[in-house]
């Protein structure tokens, strides 16, 4: 077989397996449009459906994923050589574990719905952040807090579980810091 066949039957390989490199330049949100501008048109639906802003949701994947499809939590290891599992089930764009991927799909009748399609997550997040509004009032534009809930359960949040975590507190401070930022930029380029 030659180097030319083999090259053409590893990228058919790879593409038939739904591989795509995540945005080259995510500190850009202008760029990340023009580079895929179906995740536009899937964030700016989702922002009609269920009122999040689109920069709330970019800044959202950004910090759960880096806008990687098949991202997982990392593997735990005991001794430092066997491996345990990974640290949750989270899975996709938005880092939804599998209990409430399964309350998603039967709360919105959406049964076909894949952690790994960008459309999915995008509405995932709309949905989940509409949650947080109606229970625990939190506006949908309000990053920084719909991270918070996003990340403890509406019910931890409420509890507020995150005053103890410092590390928390900073992660949820830079996604407002990056939500603002793509928004500005999203402006500044015509997306609204």
């Amino acid at each position: 077989m030659g180097k030319f066949l083999r090259a053409a039957l590893l990228l058919t390989i790879l593409a038939s397996c739904g591989y795509r490199a995540p945005p080259q330049n995510q500190d850009d949100a202008c760029a990340i449009a023009r580079e895929r501008p179906g995740y536009m048109r899937d964030m700016m639906a989702t922002e009609r459906r269920w009122g999040v802003p689109v920069a709330v949701q970019m800044a959202t994947i950004y910090q759960e994923s880096g806008f990687r499809r098949g991202a997982r939590t990392p593997y735990r290891w005991a001794l430092g050589i066997i491996p345990m599992g990974r640290a949750s089930s989270a899975l996709g764009y938005a880092q939804v574990l599998n209990s409430t991927w399964d309350d998603y799909r039967s709360q919105t009748g959406r049964y076909g719905a894949s952690r790994k399609n960008f459309r999915d997550a995008s509405d995932f997040i709309g949905w989940y952040m509409d949650r947080s509004y109606r229970q625990a009032g939190i506006p949908k534009s309000d990053a920084r807090d719909q991270y918070l809930a996003y990340h403890e359960g509406i019910g931890g949040y409420l509890s507020r579980s995150y005053r103890s975590k410092g590390w928390l507190i900073g992660v949820a401070n830079r996604v407002e810091s990056r939500a603002k930022l793509y928004n500005t930029q999203l402006l500044s380029c015509g997306w609204y």
